[in-house]
């Protein structure tokens, strides 16, 4: 699949020393939603703001469908749409006015039926008479995102595009999302809420402190990184551990009522055969066997935990 933005050895220092960004690399694949993860403070922001051409690079190279966010920015804007994380708007504007002005400040004609459409697949058409103002913060977000669609963009940026947003909303959001998605629009987004990224992203780009420390699809570094865990509550505490369970990597809680067998990262997944049959031979008896795998907060959490 080729890429629509390439990023290339980028860096931004700041007057003050600051570097926001070290050597960041990175491909996004047209049609995908990747999502970007990281801590307050990762560089996120300015990532996206350089890619945008809103802020400048201290070196390096960003280009977004082949063309130069510097030298070449007004071909690059028109290509991007962004959702910022404020809620800049007119708040005495209607919002038919404030979509359809969004689409002419990028050069683009009058498109009624377009802006009728984005505003109906975003929950919007009720509300395009009613000043922006009028509306809950949820709706303001939506209005964010009808202009950020208004002019037709190849890629859109959604930075936190749901913070402070319902439940019911945030998952009307992500349907009209992965709707764009079917349509050929990639979709870079950041989040707080990682089962959000947990359930739409295509891939995941973990970054802390300027540095990107990978990018993986979804499901293999689920299956790289993540750990999968077998719990027996057994019916009579052990006072000690079996030597042979031991062997195997199980663990006995402290207080002697449940056997713990982890495995994963492609380590110990044909042992729980074993482990169980051992408990048998052992004349261990349970009352429960669970199983539970890593989600992808426990995974993101130990990245940035073993580089803290």
């Amino acid at each position: 699949m080729s890429s629509i933005v390439s990023v290339h050895s980028l860096t931004k220092t700041y007057a003050n020393g600051f570097q926001a960004l070290k050597g960041v690399d990175l491909e996004i694949r047209q049609g995908e939603i990747l999502a970007l993860l990281g801590p307050n403070g990762a560089g996120k922001t300015t990532l996206i703001s350089i890619i945008c051409g809103l802020s400048m690079p201290s070196s390096g190279q960003v280009l977004v469908g082949g063309h130069d966010v510097v030298s070449q920015f007004r071909k690059t804007r028109r290509l991007i749409g962004l959702v910022p994380q404020e809620l800049t708007t007119d708040q005495f504007e209607t919002v038919w006015n404030t979509v359809s002005f969004s689409r002419g400040l990028h050069g683009e004609k009058s498109n009624p039926a377009l802006i009728e459409r984005i505003l109906k697949d975003l929950s919007l058409w009720e509300k395009r008479d009613n000043k922006l103002r009028e509306l809950s913060g949820g709706m303001k977000r939506r209005v964010l995102i009808a202009k950020a669609l208004a002019h037709e963009p190849r890629v859109l940026f959604l930075d936190e595009p749901t913070a402070g947003v319902d439940v019911e909303l945030r998952r009307g959001m992500w349907t009209a999302i992965d709707r764009l998605r079917e349509t050929g629009v990639t979709v870079i987004l950041t989040t707080h809420y990682i089962e959000e990224a947990e359930e739409m992203a295509d891939r995941i780009g973990v970054i802390r402190a300027g540095e990107l420390l990978l990018v993986e699809e979804k499901k293999a570094l689920m299956d790289k990184l993540g750990r999968k865990q077998l719990r027996l509550e057994l019916k009579a505490p052990l006072a000690v551990l079996p030597q042979s369970l031991g062997a195997l990597g199980v663990s006995l809680t402290p207080d002697g009522r449940q056997l713990v067998h982890e495995y994963g990262n492609g380590a110990g997944d044909g042992r729980i055969g074993q482990v169980l049959a051992t408990v048998e031979a052992e004349g261990i008896a349970f009352t429960d066997l669970s199983t539970r795998q890593s989600s992808l907060e426990d995974i993101f959490v130990s990245l940035v935990g073993a580089r803290a």
